[in-house]
């Protein structure tokens, strides 16, 4: 054990990864009880229903370093019948039960964000 502590003071803080923010994220939706799924794109601060849930995204953020991996969401989920907020946190698309709604009809999981395309490279001058 000692070395291991020894290895993490010698090793120095981990580098943080950097996180640049999206226009909006693709969730994925599944009602339990019907096997009824669904895929939404919603824009930064819309919502969406399915079923008795009201789905607000707040926040996607993607790594700059790698775009298509580990998007993160953050999500304000409430149940339209009672109004009760269920819940209100970030959703990682990587790792969905890390935290995750609990709910026992419904299931929402974050499949990535928005991201906005590279501008293309301009074309080689033409030869006359």
């Amino acid at each position: 054990m000692k070395w291991l502590a020894l290895a993490l003071l010698i090793s120095g803080p981990a580098a943080a990864q950097e996180f640049a923010d999206a226009p909006g994220g693709s969730l994925r939706f599944l009602d339990k009880l019907t096997s009824e799924t669904g895929d939404v794109t919603l824009d930064r601060g819309q919502s969406a229903k399915f079923g008795r849930l009201l789905v607000r995204l707040d926040s996607c953020r993607y790594p700059v370093s790698n775009p298509s991996a580990d998007a993160e969401a953050y999500l304000t989920i409430v149940e339209e019948t009672t109004g009760l907020e269920l819940f209100n946190g970030w959703m990682l698309a990587s790792a969905p039960a890390l935290s995750a709604l609990d709910h026992p009809r419904y299931d929402v999981w974050v499949l990535s964000c928005l991201v906005p395309e590279a501008p293309a490279e301009p074309a080689p001058p033409a030869n006359e």
